[in-house]
């Protein structure tokens, strides 16, 4: 293990962090409300413990995948921990595992939250939030490969260990160049979306707050309503593009490129993704319309579609308090936070593509013990899905579940009910945000006891890193020399 080139790395993305605590610091000088301090004590340790381990850590050698890993890991862990900063020296929250839950929950995109009044603290805090959502959603990791391409073959292998799904295809012959791709899109996404709220008539502060919230799939609001403070304009915005930042990015690229959107229809996981945002919408209206929980059927589809989306995108953005629907409703929420978004998307959960190649898989399966002799393969979108592929998925499945189930079990050990113990572990390594019942969306996971949270900020890393990036540095061999 090469310790100096990766706290030399890690000292760059620390600094990164820091410097991107200057816009809430520089608010707040406009602002007056207070939090110039916080800002300022948590952007000098930041910034030069950064700076240090990157000048005086003197880096040699190459990222090999046992540096990418370390790297992986340590980044998102140090980021959580300098992320909190603002809210220890604020006095945001009452205990160093609140502000701990709530950088990492920011950081990972989940956007569960132990604040119980959002509109009561400084904007300069809620502007941080957001802030840790924007670098969180497509990673710091791919952020510092678009960045400092001078890493070379090294970038490979931290983006191998970074970018979610069962596949990571380059879109450009270097690693570096696709990740700078990602960037822009992931930029323009950003800007179109605040200036199309900003056209609606929201202040620029939401404006900018929902936007990097919602390209995130994080789900940090700036209102206590979530985005149930705005009206159906907004919302509807909000879905269509929660419903795009849930979409994997390459296709954006290829469209583009290729100068056709077709390319987006013949993509199978793309087709799944909006045969469920659709089956599932639409299960949901009837259901609502029929038990008439809403007035209009304009209201009905508005309200259903974008919890949908946000569940299933794993945003966990909210307009109404679902847990008061009926239970049928209730129980799709519950399947949405185990789908997640696409590969290759800002999205959490099992993903899309995976849960198309294990159904395809299965299907095999049958037709084989009907045709015990006939030669059938796998194939996705044109190609054939090989078994390393295929192991590795149902291998992480695995893993989900078991993590899972473990999770659950010491949440109900804590007397917890099943619904909010199965619904918050869920909602945590799904990367979703709010569950159900005790943390349902009118709710927040602010009555955990403190080893809990930190317990969630770990099924939140698992999740944002699919569990094999961490599980990996828990084996021995892992750290024996070679």
């Amino acid at each position: 293990m090469n310790y100096r080139l990766v706290l030399n790395i890690l000292g760059k993305l620390i600094t990164i962090v820091g410097l991107s605590m200057i816009a809430p610091l520089m608010w707040d000088l406009g602002q007056g409300e207070g939090v110039v301090l916080p800002f300022l004590y948590s952007l000098t340790i930041t910034v030069g413990i950064g700076v240090m381990l990157s000048i005086f850590v003197k880096p040699g050698g190459d990222v090999r995948y046992k540096e990418g890993f370390t790297l992986v890991a340590l980044a998102w862990l140090a980021a959580a921990f300098f992320g909190s900063l603002p809210y220890v020296f604020a006095n945001t929250f009452p205990s160093f595992a609140d502000a701990f839950f709530e950088s990492m929950s920011g950081f990972t995109t989940t956007g569960a939250s132990v604040m119980t009044d959002i509109e009561s603290n400084p904007k300069a805090i809620i502007l941080w939030r957001a802030i840790t959502h924007w670098l969180g959603g497509l990673g710091i990791l791919v952020l510092f490969i678009a960045i400092l391409s001078q890493l070379g073959i090294g970038a490979m292998r931290i983006f191998k260990a970074e970018v979610p799904g069962p596949t990571k295809e380059k879109i450009k012959p270097r690693i570096s160049e696709t990740a700078k791709i990602f960037l822009l899109i992931y930029t323009a996404l950003t800007i179109t979306q605040t200036g199309i709220l900003l056209l609606l008539g929201i202040s620029f502060f939401d404006a900018i707050v929902q936007t990097f919230a919602t390209v995130a799939t994080g789900g940090f609001s700036s209102r206590n309503e979530s985005i149930g403070a705005f009206g159906p304009a907004v919302q509807w915005t909000i879905t269509v593009f929660m419903f795009l930042a849930g979409t994997n990015f390459a296709l954006y690229y290829l469209a583009i490129l290729g100068k056709k959107p077709a390319v987006f229809w013949q993509n199978e996981e793309f087709r799944l993704y909006t045969y469920i945002t659709l089956a599932a919408g639409g299960i949901i209206s009837v259901v609502l319309w029929w038990t008439g929980y809403y007035e209009s059927g304009e209201e009905t589809l508005r309200t259903s579609l974008f919890q949908v989306v946000s569940i299933l995108t794993t945003t966990g953005f909210a307009t109404v308090d679902y847990d008061q629907w009926p239970l049928l409703t209730k129980g799709i929420i519950i399947m949405l936070m185990f789908v997640g978004g696409c590969v290759g998307s800002t999205g959490g959960g099992l993903k899309v593509g995976r849960l198309l190649i294990m159904s395809k898989q299965t299907l095999l399966e049958l037709n084989r013990a009907i045709h015990p002799r006939a030669y059938l393969s796998l194939k996705v979108n044109g190609r054939t899905v090989e078994q390393e592929v295929l192991a590795s998925i149902f291998q992480f499945f695995y893993l989900y579940i078991l993590v899972f189930m473990l999770a659950a079990i010491y949440m109900t050990g804590l007397g917890i009910d099943l619904i909010t113990s199965f619904s918050a572990v869920a909602a945590s390594i799904g990367n979703v945000g709010p569950g159900l019942g005790l943390v349902g969306p009118a709710e927040n996971f602010a009555f955990l006891p403190w080893h809990a949270k930190y317990v969630h900020s770990l099924l939140m890393l698992l999740g944002r890193l699919e569990i094999y990036t961490i599980l990996v540095l828990l084996l021995p061999g892992f750290w024996r020399r070679v």
